[in-house]
């Protein structure tokens, strides 16, 4: 049997209307969104079905929607008949593929990512924090210029999504100072995001302490699956290691690329996107195009994920 590597998205791909088409063709699917919506005491379904945009932007209903849409789409791929060799998730999607790999109760997760989305939306007052994807940034000089950009403030690598594409975070002046800085180094493009907090970066430490409380409340049992964890790119599975591993990754970096790497050394060849979008479809092109993926979180990707897996 070949190995299959099942991969989960973070933050970034939410839209009204998610997971609507899987809750009303799959009873297992519409399980989990009220499962949600009971872990929640609210209606995080009609949120994800119907919007706003405006409400569903907010980070502490944004995560939990994703999260919801990828446990659901998860359990429809169970009911199929297709299960994961291996996890990983992109930042938030590491609860998601928590859940996918037995370790975290989907109830527990849901709060959790609650939680960690209002703490992080606490963490920094509106305004003052930023973020700024960087195309074909100069890695070999990326220290040295947000070392400088700096002057006092934050500014580090949040995301280092591809060979030809990252994220800086920090302090909105900082963020700013370093674009011009890596433009001049020979980036081809910034781009500001429309973020509401610098997520991944050192400003996010308060965030963190509180949620450590919340990890260390809640069980988390060993892995059936192994997780390639998205802060060190190491496979983790041990649910202690898990349990630090969301610990660390909230101010630290998302090291996507290495993490892509880590799955095609195991030999991994096909994955699948579980969840809303198709970001970690695009970005695995970049990486390791030999790994052949489709997506999963519609029933209209059905005919392509069963061409993929057979």
């Amino acid at each position: 049997m070949s190995q299959i590597a099942f991969l989960f998205p973070g933050q970034g791909s939410q839209a009204a209307g998610m997971g609507k088409a899987l809750a009303e063709k799959y009873p297992v699917a519409k399980a989990i969104f009220e499962q949600a919506d009971d872990a929640l005491d609210f209606a995080i379904s009609q949120l994800c079905f119907e919007g706003p945009d405006d409400q569903l932007r907010l980070t502490q209903n944004t995560q939990p929607a994703l999260l919801t849409v990828s446990v659901a789409a998860c359990a429809v791929l169970a009911e199929l008949g297709y299960h994961p060799t291996v996890v990983a998730g992109h930042s938030l999607g590491e609860y998601s593929a928590l859940v996918a790999a037995g370790s975290l109760e989907f109830a527990d997760a849901v709060r959790l990512v609650r939680n960690r989305g209002k703490y992080m939306q606490e963490a920094v007052p509106a305004g003052v924090g930023a973020m700024a994807a960087i195309l074909n940034p100069p890695l070999d000089q990326l220290d040295t210029i947000l070392t400088a950009a700096a002057q006092g403030e934050v500014v580090s690598a949040a995301n280092f999504n591809s060979p030809g594409q990252m994220v800086i975070a920090g302090h909105a002046g900082a963020v700013a100072r370093a674009c011009e800085a890596l433009k001049a180094a020979g980036a081809k493009r910034t781009v500001p995001l429309p973020v509401s907090a610098p997520f991944h970066c050192a400003l996010m430490q308060p965030a963190q302490q509180r949620l450590l409380a919340d990890l260390e409340a809640t069980h988390f049992a060993d892995l059936r699956v192994p997780l390639i964890n998205n802060i060190a790119a190491i496979e983790v599975n041990h649910g202690v290691n898990a349990r630090q591993g969301l610990y660390l990754q909230v101010p630290g970096a998302v090291r996507w690329t290495d993490s892509m790497r880590a799955l095609a050394a195991r030999g991994i060849t096909k994955a699948v996107e579980v969840g809303v979008g198709a970001v970690l479809c695009g970005l695995m092109r970049q990486i390791e195009p030999n790994v052949k993926m489709a997506k999963f979180g519609d029933p209209a990707d059905l005919d392509k994920l069963h061409e993929l897996l057979g």
